[in-house]
């Protein structure tokens, strides 16, 4: 497998996680190019991928990565929100370019766009979802890299890896052990490192929108059962407690001398007025001449 190279063969924890993620459900229904990747039916009509040719691409595909000198110059796309995570946390391991999101039509063929951009190889999700950009890299010569179900059309598809890419677990692992293989090749991890420890694959994964919610809803229930009274639940801050403690004294006594010193000028007036009543500075003046 892989060359007959024993190094960049599977190892049993690798298979067992795909089993686990189920990368080898594919669809009830399959395309005609895609039969050469399947082994067989279950009870529930699913077809089942052979986990060495799926791995066997998997290898290939980060061989192909890994030979791009420039890792700007590989554009992963992901047009579902089942990928997105994945792209995002791929891109940042090994320095590709994401496109997250809607894919604006144009941007591998109209120069006049801000978007446009000129990658060495393109990497998606699902051939059925992103077919824009997979057509559209077919009129640049641009290397095509996707992850396909057994239903998934594979035209203008160079590198296929037969995996099941609706599954949120299977899309996440898939593209957690293309970063791990890629990193590897190109020497900035070495096959000792167990990278499941530092990077998990669950990172990788995508979440719903409701489930941050539930666990944002848990962490405040348990700040208020640890706390007791504290502030408005605010995520990625602090708790901090209300402050139920007395006003010091001190402003009372700076305010009672203000007090006095207005009471001062007041008993000033009158003895200001009295001597201008007596006339002495009229004397004075006399006197001068």
């Amino acid at each position: 497998m892989s060359s007959n190279m024993s190094i960049l063969a599977p190892t049993e924890a690798d298979i067992r996680r795909m089993i686990a993620a189920k990368v080898h459900l594919g669809d009830v229904n399959h395309d005609h190019r895609m039969g050469q990747y399947v082994h067989g039916r279950n009870q529930a009509q699913n077809h089942i991928f052979n986990l060495g040719k799926t791995w066997e691409k998997l290898m290939l595909a980060a061989r192909a990565i890994a030979s791009v000198e420039n890792p700007a110059d590989v554009a992963v796309i992901s047009g579902k929100p089942q990928g997105q995570r994945a792209i995002l946390k791929f891109a940042a391991k090994t320095g590709a370019t994401p496109i997250a999101g809607r894919y604006t039509p144009g941007a591998f063929t109209n120069q006049n766009q801000s978007s446009f951009r000129e990658p060495r190889l393109l990497i998606v999700t699902d051939p059925r979802v992103d077919h824009q950009p997979i057509t559209e890299s077919s009129y640049v010569n641009i290397p095509v890299i996707a992850l396909c179900d057994s239903d998934s059309p594979s035209k203008f598809v160079d590198i296929a890896i037969p995996c099941n890419n609706k599954g949120t677990h299977s899309i996440g692992l898939i593209w957690w052990t293309l970063a791990r293989e890629v990193l590897r090749l190109r020497g900035t991890l070495s096959r000792s490192t167990e990278w499941e420890r530092e990077i998990m694959p669950d990172l990788f994964f995508y979440r719903a929108p409701e489930e941050i919610e539930k666990q944002e809803l848990k962490e405040r229930e348990a700040a208020e059962e640890v706390g007791g009274e504290t502030q408005d639940y605010v995520p990625d801050a602090p708790v901090i407690p209300l402050d139920t403690g007395d006003w010091p004294e001190e402003p009372t006594a700076v305010v009672a001398a203000a007090a006095g010193a207005e009471t001062k000028v007041a008993d000033w007036e009158p003895e200001k007025a009295g001597e201008a009543a007596a006339g002495d500075w009229g004397e004075d003046n006399a006197n001068w001449e």
